[in-house]
């Protein structure tokens, strides 16, 4: 539910969906997007609070260094080596009637 709303809000932003769920050996990349001339590879944490801290604290080094692997390959795959690209996180704050979404621009790396 948290992917579907984090695209649609790109979506809404201008972002170009490129793939979803892309899956390597390496890791996985939620959702691989194209913000004008960028290239931008977003990972989305859901949570219904922040009772447990903020969904973006979740996204931890090895987490980083899987989505890191996983888009050298999407990079080297698509023949993008020469092209913009950043990392993101989406959170989504999921409540009984409505939604949140904290969109952080490059996130890491």
């Amino acid at each position: 539910m948290g992917e579907e709303r984090a695209c649609n809000f790109l979506l809404k932003e201008g972002y170009w969906i490129l793939s979803r769920n892309f899956n390597t050996a390496h890791g996985e990349i939620d959702i691989i997007a194209r913000d004008k001339d960028e290239y931008v590879f977003i990972e989305v944490k859901t949570r219904m609070s922040k009772k447990f801290g903020k969904p973006a604290e979740a996204v931890n080094k090895e987490k980083i260094k899987h989505i890191i692997r996983a888009s050298k390959f999407y990079i080297y795959v698509n023949h993008l080596e020469n092209k913009y690209i950043r990392y993101d996180i989406v959170e989504v704050y999921i409540g009984e009637k409505n939604y949140l979404i904290n969109h952080i621009k490059n996130a890491f790396f």
